[in-house]
């Protein structure tokens, strides 16, 4: 079944507090960092989970980030591990849990992303997490639930998928991909394919030139995280993360950076949430 992406498809999705709501009830996003030269793509994920609404958000960082990580994430919890046995025990209680951005191309990797794989937390998988499997998509595959999002640009996609693109074009080759895959794809793009492996599909036309800068993948990544672990289905977390994430670069035009986007998110949400303004 293919959607458009207007808001009005999902905007009546989009999680709101209730009066009684607390941190926990608001949803609990877990951000795997990078070693401590590597540590700008987590933060930036983690900073955009807090703005789409994630009531607490916490960073797993290897020992030597731990100094490097504190200054910059006031309002993000962080823990330290060592061992994938002790990522998995801080991912436990997460309800997303995004790894990749800046993770390395190296095994421990893998084995974090194994780890995850064993907890109850719905992963979004982008970047290294994405290109370390390049010569072995089944390990990752079988690793995977329907509820985990996979954020591939189509050089990452053309290292898991070989051949889709040139033979069904973006829309098939990214159904085919999440059907392979058995879990959420979202082929990034001018015109970004969200698709889902029980057949559903999405195309979001209003993609921003402005968002080819570096780290953009990063805040949607945390985006898409940000709305999953408040408990909205990880399809529609990931159109309205997509479209919300072009809209925000829309609004900001020239001179955009990346970690102009987690701060342009409230006024797109409560234009959304408020059925007011442009959108």
């Amino acid at each position: 079944m293919k959607f458009g992406n207007s808001p009005s498809e999902w905007r009546h999705l989009l999680p709101r507090p209730g009066p009684d709501s607390h941190k926990h009830v608001r949803g609990r996003l877990g951000v795997v960092s990078g070693g401590a030269l590597s540590t700008g793509a987590a933060r930036l994920s983690a900073r955009a989970g807090l703005r789409v609404g994630a009531g607490l958000v916490k960073v797993f960082c290897p020992p030597d980030a731990a100094p490097v990580l504190p200054p910059s994430l006031e309002a993000v919890m962080l823990a330290s591990f060592a061992t994938p046995e002790q990522l998995q025990a801080l991912a436990d209680p997460m309800d997303a849990v995004v790894i990749g951005p800046a993770a390395g191309l190296v095994e421990s990797t893998a084995l974090n992303l194994a780890a995850l794989a064993r907890t109850g937390a719905a992963l979004v998988v982008d970047a290294d997490a994405l290109t370390l499997f390049r010569d072995r998509p089944e390990q990752l595959f079988a690793w995977l639930d329907r509820d985990d999002v996979l954020t591939p640009h189509e050089g990452e996609f053309e290292r898991l998928f070989p051949g889709l693109l040139a033979a069904e074009g973006r829309e098939g080759a990214a159904q085919e991909a999440a059907r392979l895959a058995g879990a959420i794809v979202v082929l990034k793009g001018a015109a970004t394919v969200i698709a889902a492996p029980d057949g559903r599909l999405a195309v979001n036309g209003d993609g921003s030139p402005w968002l080819a800068t570096a780290g953009s993948g990063d805040v949607l990544a945390g985006m898409i995280g940000g709305l999953i672990a408040q408990h909205m289905d990880s399809f529609d977390a990931a159109r309205a993360a997509v479209w919300i994430h072009s809209e925000a670069a829309r609004r900001f035009g020239p001179g955009l950076i990346s970690e102009d986007l987690p701060q342009g998110l409230p006024a797109v949400l409560a234009d959304l949430l408020n059925g007011s303004g442009s959108v």
